[in-house]
């Protein structure tokens, strides 16, 4: 079983890979499905450890909407064909 510091380490992660290409603006994501995919992709690894998180960690962190990091994972999931980006 992963821990809680290798879930954050993951989230750090996906946060960075996410500004390399959203730092090119809302133009270029709007008509750039790759870009698009990319950040999707990563903002679903932030929602899955997000989720995994322990009892206690998650208890420990309250400043932090763990579950509504959890939800928006499962829209972009269980919703992909219903987006409007």
């Amino acid at each position: 079983m992963r821990k809680d510091g290798e879930r954050v380490q993951d989230i750090q992660e996906a946060i960075l890979r996410i500004e390399k290409y959203s730092i090119r603006g809302k133009n270029v994501f709007l008509q750039d499905e790759l870009i698009q995919t990319w950040i999707l992709h990563h903002l679903q690894i932030i929602g899955e450890a997000s989720r995994a998180m322990s009892e206690d960690f998650v208890n420990s962190h309250p400043e932090i909407e763990w579950l509504d990091i959890a939800d928006f994972r499962n829209v972009i999931v269980h919703e992909y064909f219903q987006k409007t980006l």
